[in-house]
């Protein structure tokens, strides 16, 4: 009998555009407004070309932009889809410890888009960490598009 890994699920609705919420994964600029760490104030950006098959890094904005996690771009349906494999530095050759992580952007009602963020195939670890940091970026990311800041961080 085959054992399955544990995913993550999270979903949102923000009061933005699809176009805005798919600037928010892909932008450096954007990203670096909201995407901050749950237990440091380091802020990270994802950096690609953001086509099928180019690599991916999840870099700290520190002197040595430090890369926490990298992956490759399985698909992109602008503004609509993103697919990613995920995983430490380390693990970059090894698939079998790829984890995959899929952000959904659909239109719903009365200005409201419905962000669905599913990270599957996850060990223990990398299921502790996501299970801690989506919420975290997701809620800056929410409050971001809607208030135009983000949430307090701490000091």
């Amino acid at each position: 009998m085959k054992m399955t890994k544990p995913s993550f699920v999270y979903v949102t609705y923000i009061a933005t555009t699809p176009e805005k919420a798919w600037q928010a994964f892909v932008d450096t600029d954007v990203m670096g407004q909201y995407w901050v760490g749950p237990k440091s104030n380091c802020v990270r950006v994802n950096v690609s070309d953001w086509k099928p098959g180019s690599t991916w890094e999840h870099q700290r904005l520190d002197d040595a932009h430090t890369v926490d996690i990298c992956g490759k771009v399985v698909e992109i349906d602008p503004p609509r889809r993103m697919v990613l494999t995920w995983s430490r530095p380390d693990d970059a050759k090894d698939e079998a410890k790829h984890s995959r992580v899929s952000i959904d952007i659909e239109p719903h009602i009365d200005g409201l888009v419905r962000l669905t963020v599913t990270h599957e195939d996850l060990d223990a670890q990398m299921f502790a960490g996501v299970s801690g940091g989506w919420p975290a970026v997701l809620s800056n990311l929410k409050t971001l598009l809607e208030t135009g800041r983000v949430l307090p961080r701490a000091a």
